[in-house]
Parts: C-alpha cells; sequence; structure tokens
C-alpha cells in the first residue's frame, strides 16, 4: 500500500473527514522522483481553521474545515487548487466545488484584482524608469525585476485568472494557454527580461477591458514609461 493508500484508507475509516485533496505536482503529472504528496484532509470541524498533520520529505498532509476551504478570501493559496484532484468526495459533489471555486475567479474578483495589480505594475515601472532616468542602473533592474509578480498578476487577472506560483507558469501556459501572444510574451525564459517592454501591450489590455482610468490617475507619469517601455522594445525593422 503506498502512502496515498494509506491517507485515504485512514480518512475512509474516520466519520469526521469530509474530503480528501491532491495537489501540487502529483496532481499535475509534473512531479518527479523527489516530490512528495500534498494532500488536504477537509473535516466537519476542530479546534482551528487549519493546521498541519504531517510534513516529512513524502508526504505534506494538511487538515481543514469545510468552512475554511470555502474561505477565498486568502489569495495567495487559491493557486494551489489549480489542476487539484478531488479523492474523496462526502459532499457529494460538494468538495468539488469548492475546490473549483478556489481555483477560479469570478468576474467580479477578476475585475477588482486586475485594477490593484495593475496599479502595483504601474508604480513599480515608474520608480524603475525614474531610476533609469537619474543614472541608477542598479536600482531600476531591481525596480524591474520587483513588477514582473505584479504583471504577472494583472495579465492573467485580466484573462480571468489566478496567476500560477512560477513553479507551474509554463504548466499553466502549456495546459490552459492564453490567447493571442501572450502564451509567448510569459513564458519563463521570456518574461523575466520583459516587464518594462511589454507595458504598451498591457495597457491595450487593460483598457480593453475598461481599466483606462487607472492610467488616467497617474497623469504625465505614464509618459516616461512609454518613453523607457519604447526605448527597450525590440527593432522589428
Amino acid at each position: 500500500m503506498d502512502i496515498l493508500d494509506r491517507v485515504l484508507a485512514r480518512a475512509a475509516a474516520d466519520p469526521g473527514v469530509r474530503g480528501v485533496i491532491l495537489s501540487g505536482s502529483r496532481a499535475r503529472g509534473t512531479e518527479n522522483a523527489r516530490s512528495d504528496y500534498d494532500v488536504t484532509i477537509v473535516v466537519a470541524e476542530q479546534a482551528q481553521p487549519w493546521r498541519h498533520s504531517t510534513r516529512t520529505d513524502t508526504l505534506d498532509e494538511v487538515v481543514c474545515t469545510v468552512e475554511a476551504l470555502a474561505d477565498t478570501s486568502v489569495h495567495w493559496q487559491r493557486y494551489a487548487y489549480r489542476g487539484a484532484k478531488v479523492l474523496l468526495d462526502r459532499l457529494n459533489g460538494g468538495i468539488v466545488e469548492l475546490v473549483d471555486r478556489q481555483a477560479t475567479l469570478s468576474v467580479e474578483e477578476a475585475a477588482l484584482h486586475a485594477r490593484t495589480s495593475l496599479d502595483a505594475y504601474i508604480n513599480q515601472l515608474y520608480r524603475c524608469v525614474k531610476s533609469r532616468r537619474d543614472g541608477f542602473a542598479d536600482a531600476a533592474l531591481l525596480d524591474e525585476m520587483e513588477s514582473l509578480p505584479w504583471l504577472l498578476e494583472t495579465v492573467f487577472a485580466l484573462h480571468g485568472r489566478l496567476r500560477p506560483y512560477n513553479k507551474y507558469l509554463r504548466w499553466e501556459l502549456e495546459t490552459f494557454p492564453l490567447p493571442d501572444r501572450w502564451n509567448t510574451a510569459l513564458t519563463p525564459d521570456r518574461v523575466g527580461t520583459a516587464s518594462l517592454r511589454l507595458f504598451p501591450e498591457v495597457e491595450t489590455l487593460a483598457c480593453r477591458h475598461g481599466h483606462e482610468d487607472v492610467f488616467e490617475a497617474w497623469g504625465s507619469d505614464i509618459e516616461l514609461i512609454h518613453a523607457f517601455a519604447d526605448a527597450a522594445a525590440p527593432d522589428r525593422s
């Protein structure tokens, strides 16, 4: 009996367990010889909403309540459920629904997150181009690097999606491709040096989704970003 079989047997014997979820690389089919099993045991109730039960080289087991699984307020952890597999569901599909809810942004959530991330992306790029203008090349490089997570958050949210963890960025793009040229532009081997260069395309995409006012709020400062973004663009002649 392997690790997962033992976990499922233990869960099946416990009447307080409502579901078992497999996430991480084992669920997504990207595991290697060193990959552990990321398992969430969903229970009816416990003293605290979340707790770590087991953390070893082979098994990372978390126990949470049904109510905690239904809570989507912690944004950063939601991508963990992208591609997750429900191995036990004693709520007649209820666990599957909660997992899907965690892994999927509503239209309202996507719009709000896109606006928030877009403003942070612009702010970090503005810091970058001011540093470049003033001759602080090292600071400019660090600022552009810090803008990259906001670029990814913005573009994925504008497409109604959660930003993948860096480890799964390539898997996400290969499994659930983005439209147009974004699927190529955001690959790990390209996006790392493209944050400033992609600004005009992010602006076009964001305005298409009705976020012109985010740019307008920055006034003429946007023009400084444009000047450096245009200079960073590859020569297509």
